[in-house]
C-alpha cells in the first residue's frame, strides 16, 4: 500500500499513469539505493498532490534520517523561522513539497556530510513535480539545489545567487542553508534578514493562501 500523502494518479512523460505512491515505491525499490535500504532508511521525502511551496535543499542529515522526519533538527528550526509558518503547515504536505537533492542520508566525509548524488534529482524530482502541478513557489536551499535548478542562472557563488533574490522571483527564491553553522555568515551579510527573509515571508504567505 502506497504511504499517506503519495497517491494523486497523473501521467508521465510516456503517457502512462503513474502516482506519487507509485513512484515513491520506484525510489525504495532502486537497485542505486539498495545500500540505504540494508540500512534500513526509508526514502526522505514529502510529495502532496496540491502542495503549493517546493522546498529544494541538499539531503538529510544523520538525525533527519534516523528520526524519518525531514528538517528534525536546529536546521529545521531555523527554517520554520524563516519561512513565517507553524510545524503544522511544514509538515503538511498539501502545502510543501520537501524535495531534498538525495533523498538519504549520503554519510560522513572528511569535511562532513557527503554531498547528495550527483544524478538522483535528475531523475526522481521531474517525475515528483510533474504530479504537483499547484507548485507556486520554490525555495532553494544551498549550492547544490541552486546550481541544479538555476543552471546558468547561479552567480559564481553562494552567496552571491542569494543576494540577487529578487532575480528570481516571482517563482524562485534562494536560501543559505539554515544550519546553526552559519552564524558567521549571517553576520556578515546583514541584508540577508532585513531585505531577503521579510520578502521570502510575504511570497511564502502568499503561495499558501
Amino acid at each position: 500500500m502506497p504511504p499517506p500523502n503519495h497517491t494523486i494518479n497523473g501521467p508521465t512523460s510516456e503517457g502512462v499513469a503513474v502516482s506519487l505512491g507509485t513512484i515513491h515505491e520506484r525510489i525504495v525499490s532502486d537497485p542505486a539505493n539498495s545500500w540505504a535500504k540494508d540500512l534500513g532508511y526509508a526514502p526522505l521525502y514529502a510529495a502532496g498532490a496540491c502542495a503549493r511551496i517546493a522546498v529544494i535543499g541538499q539531503a538529510p542529515g544523520r538525525k533527519a534520517q534516523e528520526s524519518g522526519i525531514a528538517w528534525n533538527d536546529a536546521s529545521g528550526i531555523k527554517l520554520l523561522q524563516w519561512l513565517g509558518v507553524s510545524e503544522t503547515q511544514f509538515r503538511n504536505p498539501e502545502l510543501f513539497a520537501l524535495l531534498p537533492m538525495d533523498f538519504y542520508y549520503p554519510g560522513k566525509g572528511t569535511g562532513g556530510d557527503l554531498p547528495p548524488r550527483k544524478d538522483f534529482a535528475a531523475r526522481w524530482h521531474p517525475q515528483l513535480l510533474e504530479l504537483m502541478p499547484e507548485i507556486r513557489l520554490t525555495i532553494l536551499i544551498g549550492q547544490y539545489a541552486q546550481q541544479h535548478y538555476l543552471a546558468g542562472r547561479a552567480k559564481r557563488n553562494l552567496t552571491e545567487t542569494v543576494h540577487a533574490f529578487e532575480e528570481y522571483l516571482p517563482a524562485t527564491i534562494p536560501l543559505v542553508h539554515p544550519s546553526p553553522l552559519n552564524f558567521r555568515w549571517q553576520a556578515h551579510n546583514p541584508w540577508f534578514v532585513v531585505d531577503l527573509l521579510p520578502v521570502l515571508q510575504e511570497y511564502v504567505a502568499a503561495a499558501l493562501s
